[in-house]
């Protein structure tokens, strides 16, 4: 049953957030606008300064991102604000201290001719799309603000990757780059007002990331080899602290390079290793560097992989574990009874999401959401017991005018159980009245990703329309063990059978109208919309690829022209596909002839992940065959269509292509 927040929250204004209420009938208006789902979420992250006076908010003003700094004890008026370039993005927010904030950003651009580019850079030549960081630094107390580090004559992509926080130093952090060389980059100690730096461990011959105890020291150094023969293997090297010499981690039994790493324990010669240890799932061990074996298990799952840790604010310990099922979870390792515990305890129904607490821990800021509400930050002060909202994530995308999302499970053509969701409209409240609804088929991108019980924007845009909606984790998806993701990631056939399999199900059980279902993707989703179209036409009215792959081959060769492009490609491509004419044939650029549902195609110019160029000739070639199609193509934009102008474009002009091909469905509010 659905749940939302009685009071109207005034943007950014403190107000006591109360209670919930049951919502069991209302009266459909109209849905939202394409143009309220194309809008960023007003509220992208939050950060507490360490003594819980001061709250750093990252906000959307009318499109573009900014900083917006208050009190906390009155947050009615900013005491400062600092708009971030159009061109680039947020990623996260932090207080180094109580006087300095730190945002990381992101942006894309096209590397032009005359770049210096370092034949150790992260990508192999120029006129190529990439994805660039930076940190900016805000002073609250002078107000200004800077770029804490810059590349001096050379090519560096990330100038935002941050090895430790320091908070035994607040004035400082670890960064990893390099001056001369981006593919072995040092650690150096940054301050984080001026931007200056020290070195504090050289780079090394094949490491690209490092990992610090707790006190501060590089302990871990991981990377990859890349040989003469365009291969590339995984590498790892361990800081003893006894004889202070770097070793190869094979010198520890039972440790391998490949394995995930999340740390040091409180003793700095227990590491903390993610491990199959001879079971399906992936678990959380500790190994000792002393002994040079695992001495104990921090957790693991039967049926799901993990995700990461929970920490002790105080002690700084590991005290639980998270996991996805249906929705994100979480286990603790003990009889611990955490603040987040009574906090979930408040909110029934929601998934709760740690984002940042003061230094005491009595004051934190945390969001809750789930599958049709997307979401209220929230602050909490747990001296007092008062709950506080600060801002709704999107207060346009109201929760009573989404549809309800319902995990199901559907058998492959194989017997296989394949784990999805489905998504109704809000109009249909009985699910008796789940009959031959107009449905789109939404397979996730990645293609090692997953679906989750958590709010998708682009599902509940298509329910707000009046479509069903079906979201599977095929065979390839993550979080379900080694052998299921390995299923598809060998098989890309058994990934699209799996999607197809979905469909089918859905018109056996009377759910949709075989007559109106629409395939949807975004990425690898598209790429799989797209092939659907082609391998099983009969069960599709259109085909929507937003940044979707169109021809493999020339992904392949776009993912070779960056650094470690081989092992890239083969882990993400290649292992799928037996020979070079598997590709060609599971292309939907050399299947166009075979193409005869209409097409709605949209892709940004600096797409990093699937160049423009898979746009392009898709284009052309739809054209050539005429093949019905709409297509939209956008200047200066990325992957995720992360201009807001340019996604309440392509929303817009999906809404008319839908009303076109299947027709405005009955079930519309």
């Amino acid at each position: 049953m659905k749940t939302y927040i009685y009071k109207c929250l005034s943007v950014f204004i403190t107000v006591f957030f109360s209670a919930f209420t049951s919502l069991s009938s209302v009266a459909y208006a109209a849905p939202p606008s394409a143009d309220d789902f194309g809008t960023l979420p007003l509220i992208h992250d939050a950060a507490l300064s360490p003594n819980g006076e001061q709250i750093a908010l990252i906000i959307n003003f009318n499109g573009d991102y900014g900083l917006r700094l208050f009190n906390v004890s009155d947050m009615s008026k900013p005491l400062h604000t600092v708009k971030l370039s159009g061109s680039t993005k947020p990623e996260w927010v932090k207080w180094a201290n109580n006087r300095d904030i730190l945002i990381s950003i992101w942006g894309n651009e096209i590397v032009g001719k005359g770049s210096k580019v370092s034949a150790a850079s992260n990508i192999k030549g120029t006129g190529i799309p990439v994805t660039y960081g930076f940190l900016y630094s805000i002073d609250t107390h002078t107000k200004d603000s800077r770029i804490l580090v810059r590349p001096h004559n050379i090519f560096r992509q990330y100038n935002n990757v941050i090895v430790d926080f320091l908070d035994r130093d607040p004035d400082h952090i670890l960064m990893a780059f390099s001056d001369t060389n981006v593919g072995r980059p040092d650690v150096k100690k940054v301050n984080v007002r001026t931007g200056k730096y020290t070195n504090i461990k050289g780079g090394q011959k094949n490491i690209q990331s490092w990992i610090t105890d707790r006190s501060g020291t590089p302990r871990l150094g991981e990377g990859l080899v890349e040989s003469s023969q365009k291969t590339a293997k995984y590498n790892g090297i361990i800081n003893n602290l006894k004889t202070g010499k770097w070793e190869n981690i094979s010198n520890y039994p039972g440790l391998d390079a490949r394995m995930s790493f999340y740390g040091f324990a409180a003793n700095p010669q227990e590491l903390i290793v993610g491990r199959y240890n001879g079971r399906d799932t992936l678990g959380i061990y500790i190994y000792d560097l002393d002994q040079k074996r695992f001495v104990r298990d921090l957790f693991h799952h039967d049926k799901y992989d993990a995700r990461g840790l929970i920490y002790d604010n105080d002690s700084g310990d590991p005290i639980g574990a998270s996991f996805t099922s249906e929705s994100n979870e979480t286990e603790l390792f003990g009889d611990y009874d955490t603040n987040f515990d009574k906090i979930r305890a408040k909110h029934p129904g929601y998934t709760v999401d740690f984002i940042d607490q003061a230094s005491k821990g009595n004051l934190v800021i945390y969001k809750i959401s789930n599958a049709y509400d997307p979401g209220t930050m929230m602050l909490h002060d747990f001296s007092s017991g008062q709950g506080f909202a600060v801002s709704f994530i999107n207060p346009k995308l109201k929760s009573e005018k989404m549809g309800e999302t319902i995990a199901v499970r559907y058998t492959a053509r194989d017997e296989f159980k394949i784990p999805a969701y489905v998504t109704i409209p809000p109009t249909i409240t009985d699910t008796s009245k789940l009959k031959d609804l107009p449905f789109i088929i939404l397979p996730h991108g990645g293609p090692y990703a997953r679906d989750n019980g958590r709010f998708d924007y682009f599902s509940q845009f298509f329910a707000s329309r009046g479509y069903g909606v079906l979201q599977m984790n095929f065979r390839g998806s993550i979080g379900y063990g080694k052998a299921y993701e390995e299923a598809g990631r060998t098989n890309w056939d058994l990934m699209q059978e799996d999607v197809e399999d979905g469909a089918r199900w859905l018109i056996s059980k009377g759910y949709a109208d075989p007559n109106r279902m629409c395939i949807a993707g975004w990425s690898y989703g598209g790429y799989a919309a797209l092939m659907g179209s082609v391998r099983t036409p009969e069960l599709y009215k259109c085909s929507i690829s937003i940044a979707g792959v169109t021809d493999l081959n020339d992904l392949v060769s776009d993912i070779k022209k960056y650094s470690f492009g081989s092992l890239a490609a083969r882990n993400t491509v290649l292992e799928g596909f037996d020979t070079k004419k598997d590709l060609r044939q599971s292309s939907p650029l050399r299947r166009v002839k075979d193409m005869t549902v209409p097409v709605f195609l949209a892709h940004g110019e600096h797409d990093q992940r699937v160049h423009h160029d898979q746009f392009k000739r898709m284009e052309k070639a739809l054209r050539s065959n005429k093949v019905p199609h709409i297509t939209r193509s956008y200047k200066e934009e990325d992957h995720f269509l992360s201009n807001e102008d340019n996604r309440k474009d392509m929303f817009r002009y999906l809404d008319k292509f839908l009303e076109t091909y299947i027709g405005k469905s009955e079930h519309a509010p």
